[in-house]
């Protein structure tokens, strides 16, 4: 009896297996053309003299995959044999390419922008989320793209925008568009900002690289710019004073991802409740399974946990490094170096690029007749007040940062 249990255990481990892998082949195939493809494009920019030399592509292999991803769906479709593997890849890869992106963050890192950075991070963050959900209920748009453009908008871009999407279970279509939106503004503003950055700010790199580092959404982005900056304008300070402010608002994901989570599920009772006294249901006072908010627990997914756990880890290292010349006592700078950046990159670059290519190949663009262009004037409308805020707050108090 034993025996036989054992060949049915391996027989349906082999069957769930080889149901997965086409999926999983052909999302791997998809994220390597993305990442090829982003290259190719940020050579050309640098070619036709858009970016200095070294610079980093500004568009994303994500963003590349699931633009191929959507091209491939929507042109020679996506057979059945592919469903569950892209259905895994766009669920679990998600989940492990966040839990490895905390390695990139350090608290450390935080710290440098002392008692005036952080708070004008914090202004700057609160005021995009703000925007984006109140002129997303003004436009009668889907409150989980408003999410997903405000996330994207304030805090990290693509990173943010597929760390918030599981939380409010958003539909495929819906996290492509709002992927596309992020892109789109965060592109004009790394080619633009430079220059503005120049007119208001040529003197002082502090304020330009705080500039820099909150106005633009993508951190791939806020680099470029800061390397254009650079380039035309001999500011290598603004560079660092960028790539420090991106850093530390990126960890606020840690704490937004909760908060938007807790506004989108009451955001979600409420509107059950209207709808329910609109059909005047009489409920008896009781409140329904479905409407009840979730628990504090279920707010803080368990990869944001991950995510924080190895973000602390990378933070306790960088710390001994500091103190004891050796991180966590045993290892050297060049060896921590290593492993954190290759962690952490094997985290954003295939985990993620796997699950937004899963993404682009279940995203069915016919689904997107009914969202129109008003998503694209949420996201127009975050992009300027999160740089006229970011503008403001560095105009009045840059002069008391020290980096």
């Amino acid at each position: 009896m034993k025996d036989y249990l054992d060949k049915l255990a391996q027989s349906s481990s082999r069957s769930y297996v080889g149901t997965m892998l086409p999926g999983i082949i052909i999302c791997f195939l998809v994220m390597m053309a993305g990442i090829y493809g982003a290259e190719l494009i940020g050579a050309l920019l640098i070619k036709l003299n858009f970016l200095p030399e070294g610079s980093a592509s500004p568009v994303s292999g994500i963003f590349v995959a699931i633009i191929l991803g959507i091209i491939i769906r929507n042109t020679v479709g996506l057979h059945l044999i592919f469903k569950e593997g892209t259905a895994f890849s766009v669920k679990y890869a998600l989940r492990l390419g966040i839990i490895l992106l905390g390695f990139r963050l350090s608290l450390v890192e935080a710290l440098k922008l002392g008692a005036w950075g952080i708070p004008l991070i914090v202004i700057c963050i609160s005021c995009g989320l703000a925007v984006t959900l109140y002129f997303t209920k003004k436009l009668q748009q889907s409150e989980r793209l408003g999410t997903l453009i405000a996330c994207g908008t304030g805090i990290c871009g693509v990173t943010a925008i597929m760390a918030t999407s599981p939380v409010i279970e958003a539909k495929e279509n819906e996290i492509s568009y709002a992927v596309a939106n992020i892109t789109i503004f965060g592109l004009v503003g790394m080619l633009f900002y430079p220059y503005l950055t120049h007119f208001f700010f040529a003197e002082d790199p502090i304020k330009a690289g705080l500039f820099l580092g909150t106005a633009i959404h993508d951190t791939a982005q806020v680099t470029g710019s800061a390397l254009i900056y650079d380039q035309m304008f001999q500011m290598e300070k603004a560079v660092d004073v960028a790539m420090v402010t991106k850093l530390t608002r990126n960890l606020f994901i840690i704490a937004v991802i909760p908060v938007v989570s807790l506004l989108f599920f009451r955001n979600s009772q409420r509107a059950r409740m209207a709808e329910g006294a609109q059909s005047g249901i009489d409920s008896g006072g009781e409140v329904s399974e479905s409407s009840r908010l979730p628990k504090w627990y279920k707010l803080v997914p368990l990869f944001v946990i991950g995510f924080l756990l190895l973000a602390l880890v990378r933070t306790i290292g960088d710390m001994t490094l500091t103190n004891d010349g050796a991180a966590f006592g045993f290892l050297s700078a060049d060896a921590w170096q290593s492993f954190y950046e290759s962690s952490s990159s094997f985290g954003t670059t295939y985990m993620l690029g796997i699950a937004m290519a899963g993404v682009g190949l279940t995203t069915d663009l016919s689904q997107f007749k009914g969202l129109g262009m008003k998503p694209f004037y949420i996201g127009l409308i975050a992009a300027l007040s999160i740089g006229l805020v970011s503008f403001t707050l560095v105009s009045l108090f840059g002069h008391l940062v020290t980096v």
